[in-house]
């Protein structure tokens, strides 16, 4: 039993140290070839995982080459005159009907003051020219009375001038008289035609529907629209800019800005407010309108808004350029061009952020799209 325990003199029984020595090889070859299973396997998941992204990518396109645009209006007005009264500040948040500054008032005043009168003045001649042509009525069926008296005294005088019984000037007589009433009777004929189409053909019409009644009232409207543009007002819900350009005194120029001269603008809406981007004509493959959309702002780093494509431009950016891009043969350099996009904002999670126009942004579309739809579809 001793010599099983301890080996033979064949077979001497191995050494603690050599035992050990097997123990630690055997662990180190397990590790290696365990090391290499591992390399192997993690080589195939992350090639796996890369295609596995790489297919199922492509979904998104993003440029950080967009912007916060607003609508704008250079404020001006349709009638010239002096600023009395500015009610407004720089900055100032105003509501679409406020009171943006006011224009002297006096001199539309009086031209609505003289519109009024004329208006009166056209009612009474309107009541005149009726009364003239019921006079003229009366003064041609006098007329005509006398033009009857006229051809039958003409006719007595004729018989007569045949039988000798009167002399031939007094046959004259009677033929001129006869003449003149007639002329007479045309005259007032014509006369009553005329004041009949300044009654438009109906001698019943009433004032207020005669043609000089209707321009009397219609000049009327106009210096009462001039009046009331004295007092100019903001279209729209926006913040107020470049005030301390008009002070009272300043004097306004019809259909020129009155806030001011330049190209700055004197009203930016506060509500339509969108985002222009320019997105590289590469990626706007799969994009359409209505596509989600993550905006996020430089100023606001950490709020997220959301929007949806509202439109695609027809044209890229350097259509529009005064200057074309110069493509001769030999000198030409393929660059991708940009294409406007709009966003529209639909919603954000910082209420309190205030978005304005020019802002710097970046933006995120959602296109629905991935790789692996081209790569089935062929």
């Amino acid at each position: 039993m001793a010599a099983a325990r301890t080996g033979t003199a064949d077979y001497p029984a191995p050494s603690v140290g050599s035992r050990i020595r097997d123990w630690a090889s055997g662990l180190f070859s397990d590790r290696a070839r365990l090391r290499r299973v591992l390399m192997i396997w993690g080589v195939g998941i992350v090639a796996v995982l890369a295609a596995y992204f790489w297919l199922t990518g492509g979904r998104y396109v993003s440029t950080d080459d967009a912007y916060v645009h607003a609508a704008k209006l250079m404020v001006s007005t349709d009638v010239s005159g002096l600023v009395t009264e500015v009610n407004v500040k720089e900055g100032q948040v105003v509501k679409k009907g406020d009171v943006l500054f006011r224009l002297d008032p006096r001199p539309f005043e009086i031209a609505v003051t003289n519109a009024q009168a004329a208006l009166l003045q056209a009612r009474q001649d309107a009541e005149a020219t009726r009364a003239a042509y019921r006079a003229v009525l009366g003064q041609i069926g006098a007329q005509a009375a006398q033009v009857n008296l006229a051809a039958l005294t003409n006719k007595r005088m004729a018989t007569l001038a045949a039988s000798q019984a009167i002399s031939r000037a007094q046959y004259d007589t009677a033929r001129a008289n006869l003449a003149a009433a007639q002329a007479m009777l045309a005259s007032l004929q014509a006369n009553a035609a005329t004041t009949l189409a300044k009654l438009s053909g109906n001698p019943a019409l009433p004032a207020e529907q005669t043609p000089a009644y209707l321009k009397a009232k219609g000049a009327l409207e106009e210096a009462q629209r001039q009046l009331d543009h004295t007092v100019v007002r903001a279209p729209f819900d926006g913040v107020v800019s470049e005030v301390d350009s008009l002070q009272p005194g300043t004097l306004v120029i019809s259909a020129m800005s009155a806030f001011t001269t330049t190209s700055a603008v004197g009203l930016v809406s506060s509500k339509n407010i969108w985002v222009g981007a320019n997105m590289k004509e590469t990626d706007l493959t799969y994009v359409h309108e209505g596509m989600p959309v993550e905006i996020t702002v430089d100023t606001y780093p950490s709020c997220t808004w959301n929007g949806v494509v509202d439109s695609v431009a027809q044209a890229s950016d350097s259509a529009f350029s005064p200057l074309p891009s110069e493509n001769a043969s030999g000198n030409w350099v393929k660059v991708v061009q940009r294409i406007g996009t709009k966003v529209r904002i639909t919603g954000g999670n910082c209420s309190q952020a205030t978005l304005r126009a020019g802002m710097s942004t970046a933006i995120v579309i959602d296109t629905g799209r991935r790789r692996w739809n081209r790569w089935i579809n062929g």
